[in-house]
């Protein structure tokens, strides 16, 4: 399976149920997510490191002092979205709790700042334990999610709360975290990404400045969420889009014509993509000498998003504009003359956003109040937008 999903650790505790996160690993990487395992020095006594390696795919430490010339604590803490730790056992629950940092899994923690999702597993005694109790409720303050152990039976002959959960129900519980969930089962979402580029002549072209990442978070975030997507990319690297249907097209024509073919059968359609808004009046066949560019005559291109919500029959769409002022004001001028039913708008004075992982801006609704947002990453972007789309379509 392709994997289109956020960047995860999972950390896993020296308990005896660490077996049991081989399969969680599995699972975790159906659902699309990609994982670095970070074991604890003490987890490795009961699965060990090549274990991890070969079904992660991936390079596994559970030491500072290891590959020290990558800084891991910090590396892998900027690239990781979200935490899982299964099993947390009573030991890791009071380190966490206290801000120790004596290996790796307990130093990325200090060092993210990401929602975390702890799986609790260990006899009823410590589970129960006035000061594993105390614990939990210190992390749960702090913000981490702690799900509740199950209740049944655990080594050897004893039973009670403290048992390992069931593999779906700490998947379940994640995506709840992520917003990985299956809302988008049966819908046909539509998405552009990227910059259109205009040609002047074999080695020139007209383009802008956009990287197609905030449509990419959205195709992909939509996938996880068990839409069909189909993604219609303007210049953007093919290797960003792995796991989507795409429709790959150069120029502002090239993007018309396959929003004419694929819109009629989508639900919603995310238009994202930064369209040139002209191009030249003639494309020169050789390439135009240094001493002839002095001027460049232009024509409009269609617009697109205008043009496309003319065919609108059941359709919701969601656009952005990205402005220098009167931003709000603008995007409610756009959102009403060119049939938008939600558009995000961002205030791009100074270069701020384009090519950037975070955004900032404001979502505006037909008939709902602005909604601010504030700095965050474009996948969560994604999710938002979509939750919009869902409830315009009702």
């Amino acid at each position: 399976m392709s994997q289109i999903g956020p960047e995860i650790v999972l950390g896993v505790g020296g308990g005896i149920a660490a077996y049991k996160s081989c399969e969680l690993l599995r699972r975790l990487q159906d659902r699309g997510y990609q994982v670095t395992v970070v074991p604890t020095p003490s987890s490795l006594n009961f699965v060990g490191k090549a274990t991890w390696e070969a079904l992660s795919g991936r390079p596994v430490s559970a030491e500072v002092w290891e590959n020290v010339h990558l800084v891991p604590h910090i590396s892998l803490a900027d690239k990781a979205k979200f935490f899982i730790i299964a099993p947390a056992t009573a030991d890791l629950v009071a380190r966490v709790a206290a801000g120790r940092a004596d290996d790796l899994l307990t130093n990325l923690v200090l060092a993210s700042d990401v929602p975390k999702l702890l799986i609790p597993a260990m006899h009823p005694s410590m589970w129960l334990d006035p000061a594993t109790v105390a614990n939990v409720q210190i992390l749960r303050s702090r913000g981490f999610k702690v799900m509740e152990p199950d209740v049944g039976r655990l080594t050897g002959s004893d039973s009670g709360p403290g048992r390992f959960p069931e593999t779906a129900a700490i998947v379940h519980e994640f995506d709840q975290l992520t917003g990985n969930v299956s809302d988008l089962v049966g819908k046909r979402i539509l998405v552009t990404a990227g910059g259109t580029r205009e040609n002047i002549d074999p080695v020139r072209f007209i383009g802008n400045r956009s990287s197609g990442k905030q449509g990419i978070a959205i195709a992909n975030a939509a996938k996880r969420r068990g839409a069909d997507v189909h993604l219609i990319a303007a210049n953007v690297d093919e290797g960003q889009v792995m796991g989507i249907e795409t429709t790959h097209v150069f120029t502002s024509q090239e993007m018309h014509d396959a929003l004419l073919d694929k819109f009629p059968g989508c639900d919603i359609l995310f238009m994202s993509a930064a369209v040139a808004d002209a191009k030249p009046k003639s494309i020169s066949i050789d390439k135009i000498k240094k001493a002839m560019l002095g001027s460049i005559e232009l024509v409009p291109n269609v617009d697109l998003l205008a043009d496309i919500s003319k065919g609108k029959t059941n359709q919701i769409i969601v656009g952005f504009a990205a402005e220098t002022k009167d931003h709000l004001s603008e995007a409610r001028r756009k959102l009403e003359s060119k049939g938008m039913d939600v558009i995000y708008v961002n205030d791009v004075s100074g270069g701020a956003v384009f090519g950037k992982d975070e955004t900032m801006g404001t979502i505006l609704t037909r008939n709902d109040a602005d909604i601010a947002v504030k700095e965050t990453s474009k996948d969560a972007l994604g999710n938002l937008l979509l939750d919009q789309a869902i409830r315009q379509l009702g």
